[in-house]
Parts: C-alpha cells; sequence; structure tokens
C-alpha cells in the first residue's frame, strides 16, 4: 500500500499520532479483534514510516509489534501508566538514524506527577504524557515532542492535563509537538485551554496544505465523517512550521486497524529556532 504521507527527507519531519486501540482480554465484535486488525496496522506503518510516532491505548505485546512493523531503525520510550510500570502505554516511537534523543521522562496526569500510577480529578485510571527532547542529526535543531491521551470520562480531568501540558510547552525552550487522543472536540473545554495563550496552536488548521479531508477522527470501525469530531490531535508551537496535514480515512484492504483514525502533519524545525 502507498502510505498518505510516507517517509520524508531532512529537513521535513513527519509525525503521526495513533490510538490502536488496546487488545482486550474479552473476545469483542470481529472488527475489534486485535487478530483481525494487526496486519492491516502493520501494513500502515511499513508505508507511513514516520520519523515520530505518538502511539496510544498499546498493550506492552502491542507496543512490541508497532517496533516490529517499524522496523530496526527505530527506537521507542514510554512504559505502562500503572505504578509497576505496566499495562496500557503512550510509547513514542522515533527513527534513530534521524534522530538522537536528548532526554525523555514519563509523568503522570495529576496532582502527583511524579507518582506513578497517581490519579486525580475523577480519571478513573492513571493518564500519563510521554516527552522526548530530540536531536535532528541531519539540521541539527531541537525540538521536543509529548504523547498523552486524556482522560474520556472526567471533563475536569481533561482541563487539568491541559494545563499541565501547555505549562510544559510554554516552559519549554525548544519548539513543542503535541500529539495524542485529547478526547476532546475543538470547541470543549479542554482544547479551548489548552490553545488559550497563543503557545500551541492546531496543526491542521496551521498547516500549508491538507492531503486528504478533515474526518473525524473515532470512526468505531464506520466509514469517517467531515462532520464529526476531531478528538486526536497534533499541536505544536509557533516556531513549529506545518507544511502539510492530513486524517487518513481509508481503510487497509477493506479493514480497519483501530477505532481511530491515525493524524499526520509534516512539519520542520529550522535551526535559529531551536532556542525560543
Amino acid at each position: 500500500m502507498t502510505g498518505v504521507v510516507g517517509r520524508v527527507d531532512a529537513p521535513e519531519l513527519h509525525v503521526m499520532t495513533y490510538n490502536i486501540r488496546r487488545r482486550l482480554g474479552i473476545d469483542p465484535r470481529p472488527a475489534d479483534r486485535w487478530s483481525r486488525r494487526r496486519e492491516p496496522l502493520r501494513a500502515l506503518l511499513a508505508a507511513e514510516l514516520p520519523t515520530v510516532l505518538g502511539v496510544q491505548e498499546a498493550m506492552p505485546d502491542q507496543a512490541a509489534f508497532v517496533a516490529a512493523a517499524l522496523g530496526s531503525r527505530y527506537r521507542s520510550i514510554g512504559r505502562g501508566r500503572n505504578r509497576d510500570g505496566r499495562g496500557e502505554a503512550c510509547p513514542l516511537f522515533y527513527d534513530a538514524k534521524r534522530l538522537e534523543l536528548i532526554d525523555a521522562e514519563q509523568t503522570a496526569l495529576s496532582s502527583q506527577p511524579h507518582e506513578p500510577g497517581s490519579r486525580s480529578w475523577g480519571s478513573v485510571v492513571p493518564r500519563i504524557v510521554v516527552s522526548a527532547l530530540f536531536r535532528d542529526r541531519a539540521t541539527y535543531a531541537r525540538f521536543r515532542v509529548m504523547n498523552t491521551h486524556f482522560d474520556p470520562f472526567s471533563a475536569a480531568a481533561r482541563v487539568r492535563s491541559s494545563e499541565i501540558v501547555r505549562r510544559a510547552a510554554e516552559e519549554a525552550e525548544e519548539p513543542v509537538l503535541v500529539m495524542g487522543d485529547l478526547n476532546a472536540a475543538a470547541s470543549s473545554p479542554a482544547l479551548r485551554v489548552l490553545l488559550s495563550g497563543g503557545i500551541l496552536r492546531d496543526a491542521w488548521a496551521s498547516a500549508g496544505m491538507h492531503l486528504t479531508p478533515r474526518w473525524g477522527t473515532f470512526v468505531n470501525y464506520g466509514r469517517p465523517r467531515a462532520d464529526a469530531p476531531r478528538i486526536d490531535w497534533i499541536v505544536v508551537t509557533e516556531d513549529v512550521r506545518v507544511l502539510r496535514a492530513a486524517i487518513d480515512g481509508e481503510p487497509v484492504d477493506g479493514r480497519w486497524p483501530s477505532d481511530h483514525l491515525p493524524v499526520h502533519a509534516v512539519v520542520r524545525v529550522d535551526l535559529d529556532a531551536t532556542i525560543r
């Protein structure tokens, strides 16, 4: 198959966020079965080969599957969200031949961010953000990527999580890209908070070109709709140039790899924007 974006050359960076839908322990409806979704996911990842990929809802075996599908060029960071480091994760995968990892951390989206497994503000399960600082081996520019998955049930938790992420972007010395399943539409309080103050902006709205329609990103294994909300996002600081954006609304050989759609952006971070 041909990717909607595919691998890009320097100085461009292809960033992609994808909620791959966790593997369930029970026998779900046929479209939701991991055994049915894994090969379409492998084909999609092999066609796209993003420079940075943020995944949500990855169980340990699924994270290993994604790593294998991407190939030996890639490395990953991030662990499970539970206190013991197990369970569902939001790993960041990156092309290690293109990017050098400078530092990384995983924190809880809670009032105790350095307490693994902690929950606050009505979150039913722990929520996390994985943050990594990269140096582009081709351009020497540095930039930070954050990958997260906001709580789907508590609006208060989503707003507080947005405050945490926006503050982190504001305090960063480098250009910042935030990606993830935010479980929040454009008109929601969480998105208004995240984008307030002009620190972060929507990559889709900022893109010089759109490669696809603006699909709603939660399709639940049905056909995508342009009038449905986006809940999966890539947002960036103003010093990140968004060249192209896409929301891939096509199944792979008639099957959906996930109940969400992958969101892509092709961006450029110039060396003179490295220190803000």
